[in-house]
């Protein structure tokens, strides 16, 4: 098959057959590697007791959330992570895919299923040992031990390592004493610990002998069987939260809680009988991240999770747009399709080209996911690529998707904001994805730190001979950048046509190079602003790192948007049919051409591209996203979402057939001949007439003053001598007649041609049926006009009105 050439408007082309998308195939690649367990939970959530219910008050949310959790027992639907052994399925992957697609049914579902199983559950499994795992795992299992995972408190979230909680060892009893010591010790957000939670996953200083070992997990019951606080626990209620209401959040204390020394979750660290401490991993540090890092399901989770909230947001918005029509610009019969229109576009279609990288990006995290957690490949340096990888992508994927459901509702207009329409309400439920499971700059932070390590490690095994010459290069390479050499080369390159500039950025070598290059550059530089903090003082050397602060954020965003873009490529190369591979290369090309012109001036100011293919690249891809548009509802077809899963109303078709009935009642108007007519302005008279008749209305007034001098009154002369209405005025009446007779004509004119070319449209859409928002050229692109008077002003603003 043969791919449309992007030529400049008006030359001729070549017949060739244009791209088509292969649905069916497209679908099958974007469910990835566990497809199945996707197509069970997503054929599960189709039952109406699965989803969102609105109205009701957040303490019936509750239990009507808690009512669905059972649900899921009764599925088997989220023990697939378990091994065999304690019934479950020993398919990490599969249990992480699985419960990325609960959102579909209801965010507050998906939380609480990850507060049981993927934290506290997890929590036993990864951090116990075998003796743990025969005691707990199948009551949490089974939900018969619904439980909280304690870890953030008042004072510390993102800090893990400085909570305040401590648990003390007393070997005569052979207990573990836990306690809340002051009150921003106190543990705050936690999921299931104002009603249902029964025992809770606690995170909490060991100390033993005088010693702070640092944070450990020790497994605490916290509620009897009738839900009343066991001796020594308390805790309130969170209340009503900005989302997620169907999750009970609240806060726990302890005072001087006692638990058996066996409940220490002891898999990196134990204590015997006489409070001797021993680990496997003896530096303090490297053992808290490595307890940590065991719990990076959570992100892995979220990013999934953020990627269906895009499928979904955006399957809704570009359903409507290519429905919804306003303003009618290139017809007087039928209105322009939103999604015809160029801004509206540039607001959808870029979502979708980054939701599309950000689904090929998730697969491969949640393959490494898999590979570390089966053991399959489960060194430290396989977990430390794991944990830098969900960090990044985490990060990103939870703002797109706040992002994307933001545009989407606007893109909808009045319609978007309704609760009916979804948009609004997974908004809010969102809203805390960028926070919790780690703060999303906090996040980028630790990225940042992960690649000044690589680079330092790099630079390690280089000798002095190679660094010099290193050194040397760079300084040559940043001559030759910022000197104007390298974009006065472009220029001359690009001088005399636009596509030629364009070409040079079309390429996946030349994206992938500058991508990379941003990355690369910027790591360095920052790596050489803080070469000195190893001879400062540790002030010092803190306040140097803030300093760089922003650049080292900066930095660990373009390399995750880098690994996104790569994933996407390689992608690619899996895709076998033609046309889906063209048009699925346009949507990489989008992303990858938005990242450079987001980050233009950057480009610009380092030398990287030349003034002339800056300004191409916006042309570029307005361009691409005309090539994409009607294959549009193809790329949102292909994410497999059913009605059942998106229950919005402007998503069912309803718009088309409420425009369809709209152009129904005007043909009928029409082909009746009872079509009112519009008003139309009389033609203005010519520039001589005006003037004339301008001279003229001077003469009569000047005539006028002199009549009325004196006595007020006209000379008797005068009055005999004139006719009725002065000189004059007979031939001006005459021209006003004529005037009033040719803009009746031309009025009668015009309402014929406007009658012929309505019934000639009519005619030709009853003959050629097309799809709502279908019936125009696929090429034209029509300039926005039109009154915006009664119509949403989010759709004005679409409209360009």
């Amino acid at each position: 098959m043969t791919t449309t050439v992007d030529r400049p408007t008006g030359t001729a082309q070549k017949a060739t057959a244009p791209a088509a998308v292969d649905v069916a195939a497209l679908g099958e690649l974007l469910l990835g590697r566990w497809a199945e367990v996707r197509r069970q939970t997503r054929a599960m959530l189709l039952d109406e007791r699965l989803h969102t219910q609105e109205n009701l008050s957040y303490q019936e949310n509750r239990e009507r959330v808690l009512g669905q959790l059972h649900l899921l027992v009764e599925h088997g639907a989220m023990s697939r992570g378990l091994p065999e052994a304690y019934g479950g399925q020993g398919d990490p992957g599969g249990n992480v895919a699985g419960f990325e697609e609960l959102l579909l049914g209801d965010p507050s579902l998906q939380i609480k299923a990850g507060v049981q199983w993927g934290l506290f559950g997890s929590a036993v499994l990864n951090l116990g040992t075998e003796e743990h795992h025969r005691r707990w795992l199948p009551a949490i299992r089974d939900l018969r031990v619904p439980g909280v995972f304690a870890m953030t408190e008042i004072g510390h979230g993102s800090d893990v390592s400085s909570i305040g909680t401590t648990a003390t060892y007393d070997p005569a009893a052979e207990e573990f004493e836990i306690h809340t010591p002051f009150t921003a010790a106190t543990k705050d957000y936690l999921g299931n610990a104002a009603r249902h939670g029964r025992a809770a996953v606690v995170f909490a200083r060991l100390l033993t002998r005088g010693v702070d070992h640092g944070v450990h997990a020790f497994y605490v019951a916290i509620r009897d069987d009738d839900g009343a606080f066991l001796p020594g626990v308390s805790g309130e209620d969170d209340g009503r939260k900005g989302g997620l209401n169907g999750v009970d959040n609240g806060r726990l204390r302890f005072d001087r809680v006692r638990v058996p020394r066996t409940h220490l979750l002891n898999k990196y660290g134990d204590v015997a009988p006489d409070g001797t401490y021993s680990s496997p991993i003896a530096s303090p540090g490297r053992r808290f991240f490595t307890m940590i890092g065991t719990l990076v399901q959570g992100r892995v989770s979220l990013d999934g999770a953020a990627v269906v909230a895009n499928k979904a947001a955006l399957t809704i918005a570009i359903r409507y747009g290519s429905e919804r029509r306003q303003f009618n610009a290139s017809s007087d019969v039928r209105e322009e399709v939103l999604l015809d229109y160029q801004e509206h576009q540039r607001r959808l279609l870029p979502l979708l080209a980054e939701t599309y990288a950000m689904d090929f990006a998730h697969q491969e995290l949640l393959a490494k996911y898999d590979d570390v957690f089966s053991g399959r490949r489960d060194t430290d340096e396989d977990r430390q690529d794991l944990e830098t990888l969900a960090a990044a992508l985490k990060a990103l994927s939870t703002w797109s998707a706040l992002d994307t459901l933001q545009t989407c509702r606007e893109a909808c207009g009045g319609a978007g904001f309704m609760t009916k329409n979804r948009l609004t309400s997974l908004r809010h439920d969102l809203d805390v994805y960028t926070t919790f499971e780690g703060d999303n700059t906090v996040l980028l932070q630790l990225v940042a730190k992960r690649l000044l390590a690589d680079w330092a490690d790099e630079l390690k095994h280089v000798d002095v001979g190679v660094m010099a010459r290193y050194v040397a290069g760079r300084a040559t390479e940043a001559t030759y950048h910022r000197s104007g050499l390298r974009k006065l080369g472009q220029a001359f390159r690009d001088t005399g046509d636009v596509r030629r500039s364009v070409n040079a950025l079309r390429e996946e070598s030349a994206q992938h190079a500058l991508l990379a290059d941003r990355v690369q550059t910027m790591v360095a530089e920052v790596a050489e602003n803080l070469r000195p903090t190893a001879r400062l003082p540790r002030e010092e050397a803190a306040a140097l790192f803030n300093e760089n602060q922003h650049k080292l954020i900066a930095a660990a965003r373009a390399h995750a948007e880098l690994l996104q873009w790569e994933a996407f490529t390689r992608a690619l190369r899996r895709v076998e049919d033609p046309g889906t591979r063209t048009v699925l290369t346009w949507l990489r090309d989008v992303f990858g051409l938005r990242l450079i012109e987001k980050n233009l001036a950057w480009y610009l100011s380092y030398g990287r591209v030349s003034m002339r293919r800056g300004r191409s690249l916006d042309e570029y891809v307005d361009r691409l996203l005309a090539r994409l548009r009607p294959h549009a509802l193809d790329l949102v077809a292909a994410f497999g979402l059913e009605q059942g899963h998106l229950r919005a109303e402007i998503a069912t078709g309803v718009e088309a057939q409420r425009q369809e009935e709209a152009a129904a009642h005007y043909r009928r108007l029409r082909a009746s001949g009872d079509a009112p007519v519009k008003e139309t302005a009389p033609p203005r008279e010519p520039a001589e007439g005006r003037r004339r008749a301008a001279k003229d209305a001077g003469k009569d007034t000047a005539d006028d003053d002199a009549r009325t001098s004196g006595t007020g009154a006209p000379a008797p002369e005068e009055s005999a001598a004139e006719p009725a209405g002065g000189p004059g005025t007979g031939g001006r009446r005459g021209e006003r007649r004529h005037d009033r007779r040719r803009a009746r004509r031309l009025e009668l004119r015009g309402l014929k041609k406007t009658r012929r070319r309505a019934a000639a449209e009519d005619a030709a859409a009853q003959q050629v049926p097309a799809r709502a928002g279908d019936d125009r050229p696929e090429e034209r692109e029509p300039a926005p006009a039109g009154d915006a008077a009664g119509s949403a002003p989010e759709e004005a603003r679409t409209a360009g009105a």
